[in-house]
């Protein structure tokens, strides 16, 4: 079987990981090119296979389980080293160690206020924007990436360039010119950046990185550009659509909007809920098998591609009751596997819950009244995209003391 890809909502992956979780939780998978491999759909089965050392992550292509792979590994290798995605240890661990240095619980609490003052700045511009406003494009877009422009040490001015190589490198349907294009360039422009921070370091993660290198750690400038890229891609691309996601569901009906209002202590229940039900890594994990396997039962062989399928995980009954019910009061909904787990569990997860925990609470209390300006059913996502969210949200809101009121 191909992959399931058709939605029937917004929000809600195919109805036929359903019947896969219970009928066959791994089952052969064709791929758009080369021999089959397998589909993992089962939360348990999911999550031990992320922390599975015998599946790798090292692989020639990233998507290659939802196109064909357009360029070759040499190619690839050649405009992008490995990073935290695609590699494994030793590797890995030498380069997780260093990202983690940067992401420290202390550095994150102190960016707190910064990020503050970035949504209450957004949130003026929404407060005065003709109505219908798009929350994503006054709001959920640019607090994420001035964020991590500010941590990473990318200068924001440069946001139309990021954001447009960013849209590039994650649609799949690109030509093999324009894949490579595109690489080539956000190569280039991060390069530069590691040079520009070697002559004039800052307070920055990539500062970080240049300085490690310098005092004797071993890492190359692709390595550092690698690691930028990642970094800056998932900083802003995957928080700004989880936002939209999440003020889409409190938006639609039952309306759960004013619920959480009068209850924003619910907020963090929001958060992590929107991850498990609306997953936005929604076609999976691709690993390798270095060595024979076995998951539930089945025998993988070496050199077999296995797609860990985190949407699927994250709605298995077994795991979470009613899973099809988006519900901020789910107790465990932080056992959701939006961010990974095992060694390449996402190093900025504190990070976006921060954002996130910010951009919802001040949304709420700013824009009380706050409403979808068109039917549920209208509203449009993004397609042939890795990651999956709302392309546009359109929005109204009564004009009062609080919309403007920081």
């Amino acid at each position: 079987m191909a992959l399931p890809v058709d939605r029937p909502t917004a929000v809600d992956p195919s109805p036929a990981f359903r019947r896969l979780r219970t009928e066959a939780p791994v089952t052969p998978l064709a791929f758009p090119d080369g021999p089959a491999g397998w589909l993992v759909t089962r939360y348990d089965d999911v999550r031990a296979a992320l922390a599975d050392p015998r599946l790798g992550s090292r692989r020639p292509h990233l998507n290659s389980h939802v196109r064909a792979s357009l360029i070759t590994p040499q190619e690839m290798t050649a405009v992008r080293l490995s990073d935290l995605l695609t590699s494994d240890p030793p590797e890995h661990t030498r380069l997780r160690r260093l990202v983690n240095r940067q992401f420290t619980t202390r550095r994150m609490k102190a960016l707190a206020p910064r990020i503050q003052e970035i949504v209450d700045d957004h949130l003026d511009t929404l407060a005065d924007a003709p109505q219908p406003a798009d929350l994503m494009t006054t709001v959920a877009l640019p607090v994420p990436s001035l964020v991590i422009s500010e941590l990473l040490g990318v200068p924001f001015a440069d946001h139309d360039r990021y954001q447009r190589l960013t849209r590039e490198l994650l649609s799949l349907d690109r030509t093999r010119e324009q894949l490579l294009a595109s690489k080539a360039e956000m190569k280039a422009y991060l390069q530069g950046l590691v040079h520009a921070k070697r002559a004039e370091p800052g307070d920055d993660v990539l500062s970080g990185l240049v300085r490690a290198q310098e005092a004797g750690t071993p890492l190359t400038d692709d390595e550092i550009a690698s690691l930028g890229q990642l970094i800056l891609i998932a900083g802003h691309e995957t928080t700004a659509n989880v936002l939209g996601l999440a003020v889409f569901l409190l938006l639609r009906p039952p309306r759960l909007w004013d619920t959480v209002r009068d209850r924003p202590e619910l907020v963090d229940g929001v958060i992590e809920e929107t991850l498990r039900y609306a997953t936005v890594l929604q076609f999976g994990l691709l690993r390798v098998a270095r060595e024979p396997l076995s998951i539930a039962g089945r025998s993988i062989q070496a050199g077999d591609r296995v797609v860990l399928h985190l949407p699927a995980a994250n709605r298995d009954d077994e795991r979470f009751p009613d899973p099809d019910r988006f519900c901020p009061r789910r107790p465990d909904a932080a056992r959701h596997l939006g961010f990974g787990h095992g060694p390449h569990h996402c190093p900025g997860d504190e990070l976006a819950r921060t954002e996130l925990r910010i951009l919802l609470t001040t949304l709420l209390r700013r824009f009380p009244d706050l409403r979808l300006a068109t039917g549920p059913d209208e509203i449009r996502t993004h397609e042939h995209r890795v990651v999956h969210g709302i392309a546009e949200l359109p929005v109204t809101f009564p004009r009062s003391p609080d919309t403007t009121r920081k």
